[in-house]
């Protein structure tokens, strides 16, 4: 069944000629081969300060570029974030992007509710795909995958998106033709599937 999907790319260097940009287009070249609409995020060309106070956050009004990305989320049925690791963890931009954007009333109920916010994002499933230097095994496994799963734990399933699966590529820096082939294939592969 045809799906609805939003592609959310990470990368904070505009010229979209990083491998991040690659796995993207590969990814909605199988997608659109599989019969599925699709719709982009480029956060590196969206203007937005970075939220500095809790006020800001709860009641604070997202700058148009966010509004848009979530009526672009919103829009979906399956979201695919990218985004390199940098320093362990996500860029920075994405990190405000999300703060920006995954906001009460939003992606998550009212601060007035007394226990834990209900994720009003329900209905939704997600992938993260990460490229990163090191292998993607010592990621996982030394030091336990944290961005994926903070990304996962606190902003995606908070919000009600699940199941959120998971594509981390490893040894980006220098990867033979093949590998890098390899990977664009399982992209266009998961894209067409629409997972």
């Amino acid at each position: 069944m045809p799906k609805r999907i939003t592609i959310i790319q990470g990368h904070p260097d505009p010229a979209n000629n990083r491998f991040c940009h690659a796995l993207e287009m590969a990814y909605i070249e199988g997608a659109k081969n599989g019969g599925h609409a699709v719709k982009r995020i480029d956060v590196a060309n969206l203007d937005f300060p970075l939220l500095r106070t809790r006020e800001e956050f709860e009641h604070g009004d997202p700058p148009p570029g966010i509004v848009d990305s979530q009526e672009a989320i919103a829009w979906a049925d399956h979201i695919v974030v990218i985004y390199p690791l940098w320093l362990g963890t996500m860029p920075a931009l994405m990190k405000g992007f999300l703060e920006q954007t995954f906001r009460y009333g939003f992606a998550i109920g009212t601060i007035e509710e007394k226990r834990m916010p209900r994720g009003l994002l329900t209905g939704k499933t997600a992938r993260v795909v990460i490229t990163m230097g090191m292998p993607a095994f010592i990621y996982r496994w030394f030091f336990g995958a944290h961005s994926l799963k903070s990304l996962e734990r606190n902003i995606l399933k908070m919000s009600g998106i699940k199941p959120v699966y998971e594509s981390l590529i490893g040894n980006i820096d220098a990867p033979s033709d093949r590998k890098r082939m390899k990977w664009l294939k399982e992209m266009a592969t998961l894209g067409k599937r629409g997972v």
